[in-house]
């Protein structure tokens, strides 16, 4: 079960978020995530992952700024992983079995993005494989994952 603080925490993200891209009516997206960082990460992997992120800006037309570090409140976030079977049993509202796991989110990042066609430049941009090697190093394997349409 989620942390008390992972509601909040997204409340608290989304309503910062929504104020900041909702300025003068722009219809900028805001691409964040959030994960777990790998304990035995060094400090030249964390340097790589900076200056990779710092470059993305420069490197990818439509992102305009990035933001990222540690959180202030981290948060637990629980998974269930199933097989199509399952995940066909609780689709119809039956009951399902799953593998649960949980990990707690210590870092995050955002990008702010002209538009939502930036997000697919972004992810298909030559620049997206170095920069997701230099994430690979400092993160383990999955993130929380969410984006911001501004109004």
């Amino acid at each position: 079960m989620p942390s008390k603080r992972s509601p909040l925490f997204f409340c608290a993200v989304m309503v910062l978020l929504s104020a900041a891209l909702g300025q003068a009516g722009e219809k900028k997206l805001m691409h964040c995530f959030a994960w777990t960082p790998i304990k035995e990460a060094t400090p030249a992997d964390w340097e790589a992952f900076y200056k990779a992120s710092d470059a993305l800006p420069k490197k990818i037309k439509g992102i305009t700024k990035v933001w990222y570090g540690k959180l202030v409140a981290p948060f637990n976030w629980t998974m269930t992983r199933m097989n199509d079977e399952n995940r066909k049993k609780l689709n119809a509202g039956q009951p399902a079995v799953g593998e649960v796991s949980r990990a707690v989110r210590e870092y995050g990042m955002c990008m702010e993005m002209t538009d939502a066609n930036a997000l697919k430049e972004y992810d298909a941009h030559p620049y997206h494989k170095i920069w997701t090697d230099a994430y690979a190093k400092v993160r383990v394997e999955g993130t929380t994952t969410f984006d911001i349409m501004g109004r």
